[in-house]
């Protein structure tokens, strides 16, 4: 997996500055997001869409090991440790949209 090209958490880049780092991630019904590895604990709040699912690789270090699907709740904010090498696909019929904000050390 050293070959991999890893992209952005997110769709477009908000905000940043010492302390945080904002971005909103965007899908249309069927689209992943591109391979990313989050090295910063974030908050994901969850805006709009309807599913969502999460597709961890083989050498994530994050809290989701397992194909994970779930139900979009708009307002619901998780806090998700650092560590996670996963895509996002919209499998819901709605277009999803996101806010990550990564909290830095």
């Amino acid at each position: 997996m050293s070959d991999r090209v890893l992209g952005d958490v997110g769709t477009r880049l908000l905000f940043e500055n010492d302390r945080v780092r904002t971005w909103e991630l965007r899908l249309a019904p069927g689209e992943e997001s591109a391979i990313h590895r989050h090295e910063l604990d974030h908050l994901l709040i969850q805006l709009s869409g309807d599913r969502v699912a999460v597709i961890p690789e083989a050498d994530t270090g994050g809290p989701y090991k397992d194909y994970l699907e779930a139900e979009v709740i708009p307002g619901m904010t998780v806090f998700v440790g650092r560590g996670g090498v996963e895509t996002a696909r919209n499998v819901g019929n709605e277009p999803y949209r996101e806010i990550i904000i990564e909290l830095k050390d």
